[in-house]
């Protein structure tokens, strides 16, 4: 597979960028602001598959970036016995996503595994997170220099695992699905997406998931230079 693999293309959260660390941090300073006592230890423990599910049904199109982003907190308070008016979601909402870029934790290894890898391939981001602060994320936490290409769903109008989010971004440096891998940490939208076009694929499988054996996993990001 090294010989033949050209371009690497990367999720970014969840996968190099520490998605739920980085969210924490978002979430103490908007609750701050808002004067909403809740421990955000209790919170997130409740909030974070709360919003994996959600992020699921967006990326199926079963609902839309606002029920997404106002339920996930309504849910998230509900369990915890807690009701907010629509107004203060949308408060809470809008605050986090301001906040969301203010910290930019890696995963550990992140940057070793891109110094090996920049000058052996060509580097992509493909994500399915919201373009307003995707690019934001990547200057701040200095992956931007790492990557010739950033492919969002909301630029292609659809999201991964659709083939034509992977189609997109191949066609942007005329890269072969091929000569093409994909890594990232959701099996559906990453690894089943990017099967489906023809490409490679590595799972960044850090939530211990059970996938069939035929596919090549890693727990942390410093294994995937076992592959490349």
């Amino acid at each position: 597979m090294k010989n033949k693999i050209k371009d690497v293309y990367f999720d970014l959260d969840h996968t190099l960028w520490d998605f739920d660390r980085n969210s924490a941090l978002a979430f103490e300073r908007v609750f701050s602001a808002n004067n909403i006592e809740v421990p955000v230890t209790e919170f997130m423990k409740i909030y974070e598959p709360i919003n994996f599910a959600y992020w699921k049904e967006y990326r199926e199109e079963r609902v839309t970036k606002e029920v997404l982003r106002r339920g996930r907190l309504q849910d998230t308070f509900e369990k915890l016995s807690l009701t907010y008016g629509l107004e203060i979601i949308d408060a809470l909402s809008d605050g986090y996503i301001d906040e969301l870029p203010g910290n930019n934790y890696l995963f550990d290894g992140a940057i070793e595994l891109l110094e090996y890898l920049k000058n052996k391939y060509t580097l992509h981001i493909i994500t399915n997170g919201f373009a307003e602060v995707q690019n934001i994320k990547m200057e701040r936490s200095n992956l931007a220099p790492y990557f010739k290409t950033i492919t969002s769903s909301e630029e292609v109008g659809v999201k991964k695992p659709n083939p034509i989010v992977f189609h997109t971004a191949l066609e942007k440096t005329n890269a072969a699905p091929e000569t093409s891998i994909m890594i990232g940490d959701t099996f559906d939208a990453d690894i089943l997406g990017a099967e489906s076009v023809g490409m490679d694929t590595i799972f960044y499988n850090y939530r211990n998931e059970v996938i069939p054996s035929t596919y090549k996993v890693v727990n942390t990001l410093l294994e995937i230079k076992k592959h490349l």
